[in-house]
């Protein structure tokens, strides 16, 4: 997904696409002739970048996200179908093609400019800005809870509206009725008096024709028909009767199937390898070399893991080889030491003065809390089919990033991006790991070499043992109480600053914060895992503002509402979790409940674990959750991305934990590397409060108060503070 700035995204569309252009030559305008030969079909009209009605009136939204389980095509359908007054009976959408002029602009400009107030005279080249630099950027990513509060609110509202107003304009030219004077609704334009009634269909190829108003006028609230409404997502039916298609049903003719091991420790290289015994088995067609892996080629993927296991391959040394997860936060922890000694770190927020309240201070609570790196562990393992012929490529996938991985593709191969084509599918799962394009290009490279299509599929071994990880993280705090019990300093020094970058920020009213961070890479390859650096972050800051509250002898949650008083939207959730949750009600002996709280991509959630410890076994029974998204354009959608998150993040929290050994990944599948199951997965109750802020994210922001809600619950049932995740790794049976 990569990390974003402002000014880079901004550098990257306008100055890198080889000028600097400013103002009305920067507008888009009509784009409808440069799109129409990818998305338009027979009896279709394409009205403006984002939706096409046909002659039965049907209207097709092109939603530039993939679906990965969050639901966000429809949702994506709703806000546009809304906007335009369409029939919901009517609508049906398709995914944007992986094609440079469909580069999702939307998501650039709420990114950039979302929570601004842009001056309607700017909107237009502030459009043309984020256009241009989401071509150069290949940008179509679905991620960081950006597609509802993004291209929802900056692409499909605006679309549907505009293209509402365009086919007024349309009408009433055609009929000669000042448009003032029409009114629309479901999919129909009429005379205010009910006089003429059309469907849209008779005015889409006149309104095709006219440019689009950069800011037309969206709905209010009270307005709304679908958006706010629980609608049946589209992509549900097909899963439940086993008809979706996911990367992995691919089949294309003359197909072979392979599978790949890559270099057990990261960095290395193959050295040699002996093929002989592989070749002599069923089925098995080739053995093909790529520069850190090696992969076999046969007619199933059965006949091709077994073909794999035969190959001897012998990888070459490595100088990642001595790494241990020991060493790696030994020097986290060194380079955070040395950091606080130099005194010589710039912190990134600095209010009062943390450390001369420090220095003064009788009593410091001074603590470091640690979490390893963690996998994605997708359900459906990484997967991708390839077709090379000469200096054309198809590709048949499940990316979180299409049009990115069409242009790493003609960079690995060295082929023109036009002469690519992406078939882009369904995704078990993705969680950020189906961003990088690594299966896609190794697949890309395979079928170029045996000159057929081949479906790549890896192991789960392979999936766990070269993921691109969450990050493992050190972080010291140090902070005071004073004699009154009310917090006075936090200071607070972590390692790698990664994205976005208030991760570590927080909403508590302290006089003297101080918060910096110290940079230590390791030459493990990490990316974006559900809610990026919050997950980690969360659980630091949770933790330790719960510390603080036991150290003061104080209740969690009150004490945190003390420290919110000026945060009405914390203060709001605080209030009805306590509700939610029957905070006050007494818990049996080993029994406790433990509260966190966090904001993140434009939503604030709360959660209460409730958890028993009992003879050394943990188990989490109930989570309350109280979310404040703004507005939630899917209350259903959202409380689903809700209790996922908890899951997801309760797996990980408990049990989940990467091991380096030797340079490579200790574990290997399930058996090592567990999740929540069905029978363990505790009662969770969310409510959603709408308090009207601008719209927030869904799919990230579930995850991050889930672990540090259950370890503070740990230390209210047993009086065991958990610093360093998982749960299972400090003496506790998992139930």
């Amino acid at each position: 997904m990569g990390k974003w700035t402002r000014r880079g995204f901004i550098t990257a569309g306008v100055i890198g696409g080889g000028a600097l252009v400013v103002g009305v030559a920067l507008r888009p305008g009509n784009r409808n002739d440069m799109l129409r030969p990818y998305v338009e079909g027979p009896d279709e009209v394409l009205v403006n970048t984002w939706l096409k009605i046909d002659s039965a009136n049907r209207v097709t939204v092109i939603v530039p996200h993939s679906e990965m389980g969050q639901g966000a095509q429809t949702v994506l359908a709703q806000m546009l179908a809304d906007e335009l007054d369409a029939k919901w009976d009517d609508v049906s959408f398709v995914e944007a093609p992986a094609q440079d002029e469909y580069a999702n602009y939307a998501l650039g400009y709420g990114y950039l400019f979302g929570g601004m107030q842009v001056p309607e005279i700017l909107v237009g080249t502030l459009t043309g800005v984020t256009l241009q630099a989401s071509k150069a950027m290949h940008l179509q990513i679905t991620g960081g809870s950006m597609s509802i509060r993004t291209t929802g609110e900056f692409g499909m509202r605006v679309a549907g509206s505009a293209a509402r107003e365009m086919l007024l304009e349309a009408a009433s030219e055609a009929w000669n009725v000042p448009v003032d004077q029409l009114r629309t609704d479901q999919g129909q334009i009429f005379k205010s008096d009910g006089s003429i009634a059309a469907p849209y269909s008779e005015f889409a190829a006149a309104a095709g024709e006219k440019t689009p108003p950069y800011s037309p006028k969206l709905k209010e609230v009270s307005q709304y028909r679908l958006m706010g409404k629980n609608i049946p997502r589209r992509d549900l039916p097909a899963k439940v009767d086993g008809s979706a298609m996911f990367g992995i049903d691919v089949s294309v003719p003359g197909m072979k199937v392979a599978t790949i091991k890559a270099a057990p420790v990261f960095g290395a290289r193959v050295d040699s390898f002996d093929s002989s015994s592989a070749l002599t088995l069923a089925g098995v067609e080739r053995v093909v070399a790529l520069d850190d892996a090696v992969a076999v080629v046969a007619d199933s993927y059965w006949n091709a893991k077994k073909g794999l296991e035969a190959v001897n391959i012998r990888w070459a040394e490595h100088e990642n080889s001595g790494l241990s997860q020991a060493s790696i936060f030994e020097q986290f922890e060194s380079a955070i030491d040395a950091a606080l000694a130099s005194g010589q770190i710039e912190p990134e927020i600095s209010v009062g003065d943390a450390p001369a309240a420090l220095n003064q201070a009788r009593d410091v609570l001074d603590v470091t809390y640690r979490v390893p790196y963690l996998a994605h562990a997708c359900m459906e393992p990484m997967n991708a089919t390839a077709s090379v012929v000469g200096d054309s490529c198809e590709i048949w996938v499940g990316s979180q990033n299409p049009l990115g991985a069409k242009h790493a593709v003609a960079e690995a191969l060295g082929i023109p991006a036009e002469n690519i084509i992406i078939h882009n599918y369904l995704m078990g799962g993705g969680f950020g790991r189906r961003s990088f394009y690594d299966t896609i290009v190794q697949a890309a490279k395979i079928s170029q070499q045996v000159g057929s299509p081949v479906k790549l599929v890896w192991s789960r071994e392979e999936d766990m043992q070269h993921d691109f990880y969450r990050p493992a993280f050190s972080s010291r705090f140090q902070a005071q109480i004073d004699s009154k019990g009310q917090a006075v300093a936090w200071r607070n020094l972590f390692v790698n600053k990664g994205e976005p970058h208030e991760a570590p920020h927080i909403p508590y009213a302290i006089p003297n914060v101080w918060i910096g961070s110290v940079e230590k890479p390791m030459p493990i390859p990490t990316g974006p895992w559900r809610s990026v650096d919050h997950s980690q972050h969360a659980f630091f800051t949770e933790s330790m503002i719960d510390e603080l509250a036991h150290v003061a002898k104080q209740d969690p949650l009150q004490f945190r509402r003390i420290l919110l008083q000026d945060k009405p939207r914390h203060l709001a959730i605080i209030d009805r979790l306590e509700e939610l949750s029957n905070w006050q009600q007494v818990l049996p002996e080993g029994h406790g409940r433990g509260i966190a709280i966090h904001e993140c991509f434009g939503s604030i959630v709360g959660q209460v674990a409730e958890v028993s410890v009992q003879d050394g076994t943990l188990r989490v029974h109930r989570v309350a959750c109280v979310a404040d998204p703004g507005f939630a354009m899917s209350p259903d959608g959202f409380t689903a991305q809700m209790e996922s998150g908890i899951l997801y993040g309760m797996s990980a929290a408990l049990s989940g934990n990467i091991e380096i050994q030797g340079g490579a990944v200790k574990q290997s599948n399930f058996h090592d590397y567990t999740s929540v199951r069905m029978a363990a997965s505790p009662e969770i109750n969310v409510e959603i409060f709408d308090s009207g802020a601008p719209t927030g994210g869904a799919g990230e922001p579930g995850t991050p108060p889930i672990a540090p809600a259950i370890t503070n619950a740990i230390y209210a049932a047993v009086g065991v503070r958990v610093r360093e995740l998982p749960v299972a790794k400090q003496g506790f049976n998992v139930a």
